[in-house]
């Protein structure tokens, strides 16, 4: 069975290459933009990116230790025998 195209290590790595083309277009299109700081730290050059990259990590990190605290065993509900 052949694999979806969207799995295909060829289109993974197209993929990400037209993600970073686009970050990149992002981060530089700052560039004409501008800023009014309202804390100083905010007007920085990239700010929103590094800013945006830095609370999602944050997030995937509470939410692993979430996930550790209120997680259940893999055999929560029983086995398939029971």
């Amino acid at each position: 069975m052949e694999k979806h195209r969207l799995v295909r290590p060829q289109t993974v790595k197209l993929l990400w290459c037209a993600f970073l083309v686009i970050l990149a277009l992002t981060v530089a299109a700052d560039l004409a933009v501008t800023h009014v700081p309202h804390f100083g730290v905010d007007g920085s050059f990239a700010f929103h990116a590094w800013f945006g990259f830095l609370a999602c990590a944050i997030l995937i990190v509470a939410v692993k230790g979430l996930g550790a605290i209120l997680g259940r065993p893999e055999n929560y509900y029983g086995t398939r025998d029971d």
